[in-house]
């Protein structure tokens, strides 16, 4: 049977169907207004007789269907379940054909293709990074010895006037009161290690040969006029080193900046180029992740906006006058001006990104020059000059001029002076090298 037939066949089936139960509906109505027993008897039969020719029709369209049907069911042994289970079939264990769960050992996949599944099967899963910072116990500590005492030199007598600001351009995370606290346990410490070294140094002494620590002779009196320097210049110097440290490490951020600051203002320029709004640029920038340095000011400005409240314009004031960098800063001030005076910021990275690329290619000749003046100086430091101290001091031992040391003496002095050297060209270049 064709298709065309099949459907004509179909639809005489549909109408022969609708005519039964018209005659069915008719025929229940008279039923209900029947009240003699012998004619009742006389309609049933007839209401049967159409209820089976109704089956059988609807027989006949279910065959029908299977005919016209494109694609057709796959015909198992047994029936399965949802679940893959077990059935018995006459007293005996039926595997089913097709089970819905089923494990990759079974089955002789490849490594990408039980991955492509495992990725299938259970879907991505979302990464929450979270950034935890745990209050310093160092600083803790120094808060519950001198916070009274720094609280006194910070508000009262006004002696760090600039360290809040400095602390703030070096992204320290603690206010003045902490900061001076942390100072003073660091000044008393190093005071207490310097007391050590000055008890060390009163019964003993350093020598030049074995076994180089001897038992001092002499008055302790004498002995501590000369030493008792090192209990005043440790703790000096180490009070110094932490004043001036946020400036120190001030400097630092800002040359990491300075060093990001070209590549990412081409990136601005090309993101602005599609009309965005302006502030969404930063945000941009931040989910790259490949300006560090830059990303920190750049989160400041997103944290004045969405937590502050302040507008762009505001934000932006904000974070110039508190960023480490003053080539960052311009760039921000000259950002405002675009935006109030309603400029093309495109154009104004564009060029701004051209004279900090010039600046930056400067900077980096101007650090080969250094390094290359350095080398010189090294290979003269370490290889010329212990050549010819250590000719002076054999010719003055010999001769019996001057100084007369030992062989060994002389070996020790140099190896010392050559571990100095290096020890101070190893800082040097790590100072002077570029920030990563």
């Amino acid at each position: 049977m064709t298709g065309k037939n099949s459907i004509k066949d179909l639809k005489e089936k549909i109408s022969e169907e609708r005519k039964i139960v018209r005659e069915m509906v008719s025929l229940l109505n008279s039923l209900k207004r029947i009240n003699n027993t012998e004619e009742a008897n006389l309609v049933i039969p007839q209401i049967n007789s159409l209820k089976s020719s109704i089956k059988n029709i609807e027989k006949d369209i279910a065959k029908t269907l299977e005919l016209l049907l494109m694609a057709k069911p796959l015909h198992t042994e047994h029936t399965v379940n949802n679940f893959g289970d077990v059935k018995e079939e006459g007293g005996k264990e039926v595997r089913p054909l097709i089970q819905t769960k089923f494990s990759m050992k079974r089955l002789n996949l490849l490594e990408i293709e039980k991955e492509t599944l495992i990725r299938l099967r259970v879907g991505k899963k979302k990464f929450v990074s979270k950034k935890v910072k745990k209050p310093s116990k160092y600083v803790k500590i120094s808060n519950d010895f001198f916070a009274n005492f720094s609280e006194k030199l910070v508000t009262k007598y006004n002696i760090f006037k600039n360290l809040k600001r400095e602390l703030i351009k070096a992204n320290i995370p603690l206010v003045p009161n902490s900061y001076v606290s942390v100072i003073l346990s660091a000044t008393a410490l190093s005071l207490i290690i310097s007391i050590f070294i000055l008890l060390f140094f009163l019964f003993f002494k350093l020598v030049v040969s074995p076994p180089f620590i001897t038992q001092a002779s002499g008055s302790i009196l004498s002995r501590f006029a000369t030493i008792f320097w090192i209990v005043l210049v440790i703790p000096f110097f180490t009070f110094i080193f932490m004043y001036f440290y946020p400036s120190m490490e001030k400097k630092s951020i800002a040359s990491k900046i300075d060093r990001e600051l070209p590549f990412a203002t081409i990136h601005m320029s090309a993101i602005a180029g599609s009309m965005i709004d302006p502030s969404k640029i930063f945000n941009i920038i931040i989910m790259t992740g490949e300006y560090k340095n830059i990303e920190k000011e750049f989160i400041k400005i997103i944290n004045e906006i969405n937590i502050y409240g302040y507008d762009l314009v505001t934000a932006l004031k904000h974070v110039s006058f508190n960023t480490p960098s003053k080539r960052f800063a311009e760039l921000l001030n000259g950002l405002i001006t675009t935006i109030t005076s309603g400029g093309n910021l495109p154009d104004f990275f564009d060029k701004r990104s051209q004279s900090l690329l010039f600046s930056y290619r400067l900077e980096e000749e101007r650090q080969t020059k250094a390094a290359e003046t350095f080398m010189d100086i090294y290979i003269s430091l370490v290889i010329a000059a212990p050549m010819i101290l250590m000719l002076l001091l054999m010719m003055m031992n010999i001769s019996g001029m001057g100084l007369s040391l030992s062989s060994n003496a002389i070996t020790l002095i140099m190896v010392l002076g050559v571990t100095v050297i290096n020890l101070f060209s190893l800082t040097f270049l790590h100072l002077k090298q570029p920030p990563k």
